[in-house]
């Protein structure tokens, strides 16, 4: 087999019911010259033996297990994919959605004729059973992405969901997943990813269809489970730390974590964000100042809105 272009990192974890449909999404794809390296997390279902018939007639999907020497989890298992891939181009697709038929195509075709080093594309979700009506075209628009729009990121206001996105292999040289995040570890990842300088376009087209159901991660972290949770809190500080050591916590950036210490009292967020801030004595007051009269702003902020209803 030759030298793949394109390397998928695909971790799985007792997907049965839906892998094989994603595999056969992913064979559906119009540019061909690409790996699946399907890296199992340890699961005990049926996984392997039901696509058993793809690895033994189609050469490039790949089955490995994690190893101990990286952790049991969604970032260990990417981690191992990434130390196992041979693409000059990396896309991480999950083990339960629809990949369009076009992705890889219009993804490489837009890495290869710029100076960037990623592609961000339309992530659309889909529940139950997938309606398979494409949109071939190859018209769209299209946009610059840099260390300029990592404000937009954080706060989702330009979302870069972890397989919305193609990266050249070398933005991965100095940079891993951090592996005892079990949630928003790709938040974390692509935002220091992009605060270090690297250069990206956004093609606005949907190439990635995500399956909504209640076992998933995310579902998860909107049902509370104290893992995930305790995964975006550690995932925020270590925004914070890295965004303060390349000067780029700004006041808007401060402003949005202060905020989202509110939801998490309990858990002391806001006195762990103006640590990992390194803020000095002034601005400290600053933002505890800010903190402590936020909540009566927002109540006054509601009220206003309420009556403007109203009239």
């Amino acid at each position: 087999m030759p030298t793949p272009t394109v390397s998928i990192i695909m971790a799985t974890y007792n997907r049965e019911k839906f892998i094989v449909e994603t595999l056969r999404s992913i064979q559906n794809q119009v540019y061909e010259n690409f790996e699946c390296i399907i890296v199992d997390d340890g699961g005990n279902d049926n996984t392997f033996e039901i696509i058993e018939p793809i690895l033994k007639n189609d050469p490039r999907f790949t089955f490995q297990k994690r190893p101990d020497s990286y952790l049991k989890g969604l970032p260990g298992s990417r981690n191992y994919g990434l130390d196992l891939a041979q693409g000059h181009y990396i896309i991480f697709f999950d083990d339960d959605d629809i990949v369009h038929p076009q992705n890889l195509e219009l993804c490489v075709q837009e890495l290869e004729k710029s100076n960037i080093y990623f592609c961000r594309y339309i992530r659309n979700v889909f529940f139950e059973n997938f309606h398979y009506n494409f949109d071939y075209s190859k018209e769209y628009d299209s946009f610059y992405i840099d260390v300029k729009d990592i404000d937009r990121m954080l706060k989702n206001e330009l979302p870069i969901n972890s397989c919305a996105v193609m990266w050249k292999a070398t933005c991965f040289e100095n940079n891993r997943f951090t592996e005892h995040l079990m949630y928003a570890e790709e938040w974390e990842l692509y935002s220091r990813i992009i605060s270090s300088g690297y250069r990206g376009i956004s093609i606005e087209k949907c190439l990635f269809f995500g399956r909504k159901h209640p076992n998933s991660n995310t579902g998860e972290f909107y049902r509370n489970n104290p893992v995930r949770i305790e995964s975006k809190l550690n995932a925020i500080l270590l925004v914070v730390e890295n965004l303060q050591v390349k000067n780029l916590l700004n006041h808007s950036l401060m402003r949005y974590f202060v905020q989202i210490s509110l939801r998490y009292k309990e858990f002391k967020l806001f006195s762990r964000v103006l640590k990992a801030g390194k803020l000095n004595f002034i601005m400290r007051v600053k933002w505890i100042i800010f903190y402590n009269i936020l909540p009566s702003k927002i109540f006054i902020h509601k009220f206003y809105k309420k009556l403007i209803k109203q009239q």
